[in-house]
């Protein structure tokens, strides 16, 4: 069994998809670190420490998972970690050219740096973070995308709690 692996996202929010792959991930490593990212691209719908507060929630289960945020370079951030392990869901065809491109990129910046993909489960295949906000945003019922903890945030910030 391997050491130590990261699992990176901005996981905004966290769905059970990306839990399905920590689960499964904290099974074949002794230790996982969720990274939770602060995006530079777009505007996330919750901020970092909530993400974060919301992801080690959804996880408490699971004794050798830890959840931390990070606002840098992945692979810094892995190198700083002692990391040399990066966990990725993969959805589809789609995903993988995407994260494969990734992988190579990470490689070159952090060359000890390994890139394991996890395919989905396949009944989670559909679900994104993306899917997760716009319904949401729709005023529809995400509940049962997401974990409890994450499900009852949203609620809460949808009656104005």
């Amino acid at each position: 069994m391997r050491k130590a692996a990261i699992y990176p996202g901005t996981f905004d929010p966290f769905t059970l998809g990306h839990l399905d792959i920590v689960e499964r991930a904290s099974r074949l490593f002794e230790y996982v670190l969720i990274g939770v990212a602060e995006p530079r691209h777009k505007a996330p719908l919750l901020p970092q420490d909530v993400r974060v507060r919301l992801v080690a929630e959804s996880v408490a289960h699971l004794p050798n998972v830890k959840v931390k945020g990070f606002c840098k370079l992945l692979v810094d951030f892995a190198r700083e970690e002692g990391i040399n392990v990066i966990i990725r869901g993969i959805r589809a065809v789609s995903d993988y050219e995407y994260e494969m491109k990734m992988a190579w990129m990470n490689k070159k910046l952090y060359p000890a740096l390994e890139t394991v993909f996890l395919l989905s489960s396949e009944k989670f295949a559909y679900l994104s973070s993306s899917f997760v906000k716009e319904i949401f945003s729709l005023g529809g019922d995400v509940s049962n995308f997401l974990p409890h903890p994450v499900a009852r945030y949203l609620a809460s910030i949808r009656d104005g709690g």
